[in-house]
């Protein structure tokens, strides 16, 4: 097809605006898939359709098992000139956040409801709204007839709601572009974000008493020299505190309050019976940090100030704490990374994204920070320029009765169109 951009602008508009049914129709299908996570282990079938949708817009697939029941799926399609116009990633999760008691919702939460202006459904805000008109946009875009110079990559994934890293196992498989749009969750602004990483912190006593033995721990002349962990685990966790108190006034982040990196211990496990002195404790900490920090740099703050406060208590330096940082599931090793991202707004791609806003929606869009975390980070640490850029509002996701509007949705699938459009063919040595 060969318009001018305005006129070529009014047509992709005018065609998303036709295809409302169409959306909500392919948003209710996705939206039917019961793909909650946890428990995960079954999101093979969504994607399967996922995959099958691809296909039939003249993408190659790749679909495989990054846990048994949980299959990642990337659509490639390539582009009439790849090696010389920009490649683009477009990257959405299917599995949703739990639902557990429904008596609160007013309908089903695996049945779409439609009452204007908002259709309603678990993963309707997060993601699956944004996938849905990801795949509209694209259809569009090859039905129109358009032809893209650059390869677009679509990246269906999984985990993102327990820290499996679907997308880490994209980039891990070799699949990158020059740039990518994460579509989660984001109102439509363009988004950055922080980091979160859990880990835990264990102490191990070298020797097991029994609890007849206390007083000889705890008194002069005692000969015992012993401890319990637990009570020692209350010298780390005063250190954490310390520490967290030390970031926040020591660093800030524009677009976040103050305080925003945070160590929260949230499980505490120790003990092993109420006739032994406790021999072993071990916390369960969530650490929050800015998007220009690093997790590994962060792990090696927090390990350095507790290594200094252990070696500070006599009983410490000899049973030192141990660190196991992060993990690839929440739920098989009780661990998780979300590395943070920072966005540069003078990048062409994000001045292309703005660009394409402005001219759908007559506006300017915002430009800022998440105040949660997305699989974008995966993506920017292995060293793609990518945003947060996704229709839903941030209070609706995990929320009894999630919603989404349904014209947010169709502006974001014109957005959508015209910066692909717009980015795919555009030459590399533009850039």
């Amino acid at each position: 097809m060969n318009v001018d951009e305005n006129k070529l602008l009014e047509i992709i508009s005018n065609e998303v605006e036709a295809r409302k049914e169409e959306l909500i129709h392919l948003l209710s299908n996705l939206i039917g898939f019961p793909t909650v996570s946890p428990p995960a282990r079954n999101t093979n079938n969504v994607q399967e359709f996922v995959k099958n949708y691809l296909e039939g817009l003249g993408f190659k697939t790749d679909m495989w098992e990054v846990y048994p029941g949980d299959s990642n799926v990337v659509g490639i399609l390539a582009g009439a000139a790849s090696e010389k116009f920009n490649s683009l990633i477009i990257n959405g999760h299917v599995d949703v956040a739990e639902v557990g008691d429904d008596s609160e919702w007013t309908s089903p939460p695996f049945e779409a409801v439609v009452k204007d202006p908002f259709i309603y459904g678990r993963g309707t805000a997060d993601m699956k709204g944004g996938i849905a008109a990801s795949l509209i946009a694209i259809k569009i875009l090859k039905e129109l007839g358009i032809t893209l110079q650059g390869e677009l990559q679509f990246q269906s994934v999984i985990g993102e709601e327990v820290g499996e890293a679907g997308t880490l196992a994209c980039t891990e498989r070799g699949y990158t572009a020059d740039y990518a749009l994460v579509v989660d969750t984001s109102d439509l602004h363009i988004q950055g974000q922080g980091g979160v990483i859990t880990g835990w912190i264990t102490i191990q006593s070298k020797e097991t008493h029994h609890d007849g033995l206390r007083r000889k721990m705890i008194h002069a002349g005692g000969g015992i020299k012993g401890a319990s962990a637990i009570e020692k685990m209350m010298k780390i966790i005063a250190g954490l505190q310390e520490l967290e108190r030390h970031w926040a006034v020591t660093k800030s982040y524009e677009g976040f309050p103050p305080g925003t990196n945070t160590i929260n211990p949230a499980v505490i496990e120790g003990g092993r019976h109420a006739a032994f002195v406790a021999d072993r404790c071990a916390i369960w900490v969530t650490v929050h940090f800015y998007p220009n920090e690093d997790y590994e740099t962060v792990i090696n703050e927090i390990e350095d100030h507790i290594g200094a406060v252990a070696a500070a208590d006599p009983w410490l330096r000899e049973n030192p704490p141990q660190f196991v940082w992060g993990g690839k599931s929440m739920i098989v090793d009780r661990g998780e990374i979300f590395p943070a991202l920072e966005i540069d707004p003078q990048h062409p791609g994000t001045c292309g994204l703005v660009d394409s806003f402005k001219k759908v929606t007559l506006q300017k869009p915002t430009l800022g920070m998440s105040t949660t975390v997305t699989d974008a980070g995966w993506l920017g640490r292995a060293g793609i320029p990518t945003v947060i850029f996704g229709p839903g509002k941030l209070e609706d996701a995990h929320s009894v009765n999630e919603k989404v509007e349904i014209q947010q949705l169709l502006d974001f699938t014109k957005i959508l169109a015209v910066f692909i459009t717009k980015w795919c063919n555009t030459g590399k040595e533009r850039q």
